[in-house]
């Protein structure tokens, strides 16, 4: 990776703003003229920029991905087929067994259910659609039931069928590729020096592995990170840098939304120009991903969805979460449209 050639002095909490519009400048020229890498060192000197540089930072990361990627937005539809009951104590999820929480256990949905589903995300123009687990890791009755499902939606709707179900074995990693699973969903969600803070039932070198796993089976690896879960932002710029290593095709930016009833439940809610902020930094880090806005968005975006759109995103959930109501998918495309960006796959991108 490249280091600039005038590195900021990092032992100062903030830059002015005469040497943030030159780091600015020299990280231009690495991304859009060099075509090379930033370094953890290049992204620990943007986050110190101060909020008067705001806008020349979001400018370049739309830049970057205009470069990078074009001008085409992918949709997505994420559907709960397994809901509650989830062993691990994940802080900020509301479908742990070990939380108070009001979400409870369900069984698995039918293909019908998950056909519905699918058939409603592509009528919005849909190209992706996530079937998701909320399970440690698959077992046996998982997987025969994965296997059977994602061939029958896929074949229904014609859809890229994507999977999230926790963390896999080597075989299991196979399977699920051999039944045409397009991509598969594993987030790091934080740094692994942050990790223990969240987690404690997995490590963060199990989700790695499982990652590690994804691309091995020829799977298009969808790794995400959650913002705002009382992290520094030096661990914001490790797990970005994690991600450079594992170089997945997507990676969708939640933001957190606290749940009643878990650990992480008093937190308070990213800022929108913090936000906004660490939209860019994520795309500078992570040029030609396919960077989707997430959970939380609707909270933490508020009205300013616009400006996300504008920073470095281009691809969406939209509709509802797991366990948590997005907006109304109507404004999402009514955004697009307005500000003309087609919607279509990214299949192939990285």
């Amino acid at each position: 990776m490249t280091n600039l050639t005038n590195p900021v002095n990092l032992s100062v909490t903030r830059i002015n703003n005469k040497q943030g519009e030159e780091l600015i400048s020299q990280v231009k020229d690495i991304l859009l003229v060099q075509k090379s890498n930033l370094s953890p060192g290049d992204l620990l000197s943007l986050s110190r920029l101060p909020n008067s540089n705001l806008n020349s930072l979001l400018d370049l990361a739309h830049q970057v991905r205009l470069n990078y990627c074009g001008e085409t937005v992918e949709i997505e539809g994420i559907l709960s087929a397994k809901t509650g009951g989830c062993t691990e104590d994940c802080h900020f999820c509301s479908q742990s067994a070990r939380h108070e929480s009001t979400v409870k256990a369900t069984p698995l949905l039918t293909e019908d259910e998950v056909l519905k589903a699918a058939l409603e995300t592509k009528a919005l123009g849909a190209t992706e659609f996530c079937i998701v687990l909320a399970i440690k890791g698959p077992d046996e009755k998982v997987m025969n039931y994965l296997e059977s499902t994602v061939p029958f939606i896929k074949n229904e709707t014609g859809l890229d069928i994507a999977v999230s179900a926790g963390i896999l074995t080597d075989s299991q990693a196979e399977r699920l590729a051999a039944c045409g699973t397009h991509r598969y969903n594993h987030n790091l969600e934080t740094a692994r020096s942050f990790f223990n803070n969240v987690v404690t039932t997995h490590s963060f070198d199990e989700r790695y592995r499982t990652c590690s796993l994804v691309k091995k089976h020829g799977m298009q690896l969808c790794c995400g990170i959650l913002y705002g879960m009382g992290e520094s932002e030096d661990q914001r710029v490790e797990v970005l840098s994690q991600l450079q290593e594992l170089e997945p095709t997507e990676v969708p930016l939640n933001f957190l939304n606290p749940r009643p009833g878990t650990p992480l439940g008093s937190n308070p809610i990213v800022e929108t120009k913090e936000a906004l902020k660490w939209i860019a930094i994520s795309r500078l880090a992570l040029p030609n991903v396919i960077l989707r806005y997430a959970g939380g968005r609707e909270i933490t975006m508020r009205d300013f969805q616009e400006d996300g759109m504008l920073s470095g995103i281009n691809a969406l959930i939209v509709g509802n979460y797991l366990t948590t109501l997005g907006r109304d998918p109507n404004l999402d495309i009514k955004m697009l449209n307005d500000l003309k960006m087609p919607i279509g796959s990214l299949t192939g991108l990285i």
